[in-house]
C-alpha cells in the first residue's frame, strides 16, 4: 500500500488540496490540525485523522512532528465513514501504522496488504468527535466564531458576542445547536483545547497554556483538556518528550 513519512517543522502548513484516494494522517509525535469544509480535527499522537475521496483539506502541523501517511485506494474507502473524521488509535493500530510507514520491505509476499486490512479493522468503530470542531454557514454565527477564532481566551459571554454580531443570545443559542450540535460552551471549549494541544506541543507549560487559553485557573484546564484529549496535559507532554519516534 503506499504510504509515507517524513519530520515537519512546527507551524508547517499544508494549503487546501484534494485526492482522488481516501487518506489516513497519523502524528507519530507532534500535533497535526486537519481543516475540511466540515470543521477542524485536531490530531495528537493517541488519534488520527481520516479524510475521504474529494474532500478539500488542509494540514498544519505543531512541535516537530513525525508525520506518517497512508493512502487508501478507493476500493478500501467504503469500509470507513463518508466524511471526514478522527479516530483513536490503539496500540495495535499505532504499530501497524508505523511498519506499513517504515518503509520496511515486505516479508513475504501481500504481508503489507495484509497490515493495511488490520488498520481498516481498528478504525471499524465509531469515529472518535470530541476533538472536532465544526463552523458554521450562518453568517451570525460565523461572526460570533470568528471573534472566537481571533481570541479564544476571550471571555464574553454569548449575549455579549450577539450585540457585536447583532443577534440574540436566544438566536445564537439556537443556532450553535442546530448548525453545529453542540452549546455554545462546549464549542468555546474546544476551540480552546485545540489551540491548547499547540501550546503544550510547542513546550509552554501547562500553567502558561491554561491562561493563554482563557482559564481562569489550571485545574479548570486540567478537568477540560482531562475531559476532551482523554489525559492530562502534563501526561500528553510527557508523552510527546518520551515518543520512541522523537530525535
Amino acid at each position: 500500500m503506499p504510504s509515507g513519512a517524513g519530520w515537519l517543522p512546527h507551524g508547517y502548513h499544508l494549503d487546501p488540496h484534494t485526492h482522488d484516494h481516501g487518506q489516513l494522517v497519523y502524528a507519530a509525535a507532534g500535533t497535526l490540525a486537519t481543516t475540511t469544509e466540515r470543521g477542524t480535527w485536531v490530531a495528537p499522537a493517541n488519534r488520527m485523522t481520516w479524510t475521504p475521496p474529494g474532500f478539500a483539506h488542509s494540514h498544519r502541523f505543531y512541535g516537530r512532528t513525525d508525520v506518517r501517511l497512508l493512502t487508501v485506494p478507493i476500493e478500501w474507502c467504503g469500509e470507513l465513514v463518508e466524511h471526514p473524521s478522527v479516530f483513536a488509535v490503539s496500540p495495535l493500530l499505532r504499530e501497524a501504522v508505523l511498519a506499513l510507514t517504515d518503509d520496511r520491505p515486505e516479508a513475504r509476499p501481500g504481508a503489507h496488504r495484509r497490515l493495511f486490512a488490520v488498520v481498516v479493522d481498528e478504525l471499524s468503530d465509531t469515529p472518535e468527535q470530541s476533538l472536532h470542531l465544526p463552523e458554521p454557514g450562518d453568517d451570525r454565527l460565523r461572526a460570533v466564531t470568528d471573534l472566537l477564532h481571533a481570541d479564544p481566551a476571550r471571555t464574553a459571554t454569548l449575549a455579549e458576542l450577539g450585540r457585536i454580531a447583532g443577534a440574540s443570545e436566544r438566536t445564537l443559542s439556537r443556532l450553535f445547536h442546530t448548525e453545529l450540535g453542540m452549546s455554545f460552551h462546549r464549542w468555546r471549549t474546544t476551540l480552546r483545547i485545540h489551540h491548547a494541544l499547540a501550546h503544550l506541543t510547542d513546550g509552554m507549560s501547562v500553567t502558561d497554556t491554561a491562561v493563554a487559553c482563557g482559564w481562569s485557573n489550571p485545574s479548570s484546564f486540567i478537568d477540560a483538556f482531562s475531559e476532551v484529549v482523554g489525559q492530562t496535559p502534563g501526561s500528553y507532554q510527557a508523552d510527546l518528550r518520551n515518543s520512541p519516534t522523537s530525535p
